[in-house]
């Protein structure tokens, strides 16, 4: 006999979710996506929206999400975006900066994706009101993934992004980061330091993460207690205590950074100095016997250094405790096999400081994946010398500490030009970046 039970929406849905959960639990938490076909041959498979909106198997949408995250891991892609519009759903890979779609199906199989997907995140199916975070592990050819999964509502359905975390393509070693060797040097010795501060800036995706974990990676000989304060922790790294903020419940970086320094620590990473008062507990553990390696969203090294002083840090106790600045930005590496040789011309020669030479572009018949094998970073690294000190004690302006800088360090454009002559990147690459 078939039994009836009626009950409260809210109620109703929480079941709902539940049943879900427990089909995702009977996999493992590590799927593997070996083996799997094609994403474009799947979407050309995946029959009438009609008849997918009606249907109880859900094999076609798995098989096409399998392929999705398969697909964009072997392209090296670092994002997936699913954005549903009026007709279509765009699926879209962020490959070496750059957003390129790869397939288009119809908008109507949008809720099959994101619900997917959200079981396999474990968020609530139900909830499609508010933006939800959640994580998915993978693992594809042998290689471990972690998928950050961001969810938002929009116009003509939910919008996900997956954010691909792959750390054994995240070179975590400060050798593969594309310093060159004085730069690479100097950051050795910096992060060696007992004590002070240590910065990393640049916009949003440049690289700065990946340069901090690298680096803490670098003095990581368990002979020193090193703890993170993140938001969120993009990887997992052994025999490193890593801490995630909470804003819900008042786990700021601040309260975060407190608590870590009652813990002996001897190196601290901040995911991100935000506000004056992260700003001044760093500054305070630096001067306490602290080495600590933290991020700021300036333009410049010389930018970071006036962006704390106009946070409110004392310049006499910024001119104590900080060490260096790095800056960087991402830019393309050309692929050897198929990188096109040309003459510059005089405006190049003019516009990159340069004398007349072979330089090299992308061939534009190719795929982006194709064209180009990566990114590496270009770098700008400032030690805090004796009159580096007295310019910040005096409150010196970005400007007059961006000169003093040119007399003993390389600026980020300079990099980028040395490795533009030595075919690594290309000119649009380097103007990208750095005007």
């Amino acid at each position: 006999p078939c039994e009836i039970n009626l009950y409260p929406q809210a109620e109703y849905h929480k079941i709902i979710q539940k049943i879900y959960q427990q089909q995702q639990s009977l996999s493992n938490d590590v799927i593997d996506f070996d083996n799997q076909p094609g994403l474009a041959e799947i979407a050309d498979d995946l029959g009438e929206p009609d008849d997918l909106l009606e249907s109880n198997d859900d094999a076609p949408i798995i098989r096409l999400i399998n392929a999705m995250l398969s697909d964009a891991v072997k392209l090296n892609a670092s994002d997936i975006h699913i954005e549903p519009y009026e007709t279509i759903v765009s699926v879209r890979y962020r490959i070496d900066g750059s957003l390129q779609e790869v397939i288009a199906p119809p908008k109507a199989i949008a809720p099959l994706i994101s619900s997917r997907i959200k079981i396999m995140s474990k968020l609530d199916i139900a909830e499609k009101r508010l933006p939800q975070d959640g994580r998915i592990s993978i693992k594809i050819a042998g290689r471990s993934v972690d998928v950050r999964v961001s969810t938002i509502p929009g116009a003509f359905g939910e919008r996900v992004v997956l954010r691909l975390l792959d750390k054994q393509a995240g070179q975590l070693d400060l050798s593969h980061l594309g310093m060159n060797s004085q730069t690479l040097k100097q950051t050795k010795e910096l992060i060696n330091l007992p004590h002070g501060i240590i910065l990393v800036t640049g916009p949003t995706g440049s690289g700065k993460t990946t340069t901090l974990y690298a680096a803490i990676e670098t003095i990581n000989d368990r002979s020193r207690n090193i703890m993170t304060v993140e938001d969120p922790i993009e990887y997992y790294l052994a025999g490193i205590s890593q801490t995630q903020i909470n804003p819900k419940i008042d786990m700021t970086f601040a309260k975060g950074l407190r608590a870590i320094l009652r813990q002996d620590p001897d190196v601290i990473m901040v995911g991100e100095i935000r506000d004056l008062e992260t700003a001044e507990i760093a500054v305070q553990a630096s001067l306490t016997g602290h080495l600590v390696l933290s991020t700021l969203h300036t333009n410049t090294a010389a930018g970071a250094i006036t962006r704390l002083v106009d946070m409110g840090v004392a310049p006499f106790l910024l001119a104590s405790s900080l060490k260096g600045v790095i800056a960087q930005r991402l830019v393309k590496v050309l692929n050897p096999k198929t990188k096109i040789a040309y003459q510059t011309n005089s405006d190049e020669c003019q516009l990159f400081d340069i004398q007349p030479q072979t330089l090299y572009k992308a061939d534009e018949r190719l795929p982006i994946h194709e064209a180009y094998t990566g990114r590496t970073g270009i770098y700008e690294l400032i030690t805090i010398n004796e009159e580096m000190k007295t310019l910040i004690h005096q409150g010196a302006s970005e400007q007059q500490i961006e000169r003093l800088a040119r007399n003993f360090s390389k600026s980020i454009r300079q990099d980028g030009i040395e490795k533009l002559c030595q075919g690594i990147t290309t000119t649009d690459e380097i103007l990208r970046v750095t005007n």
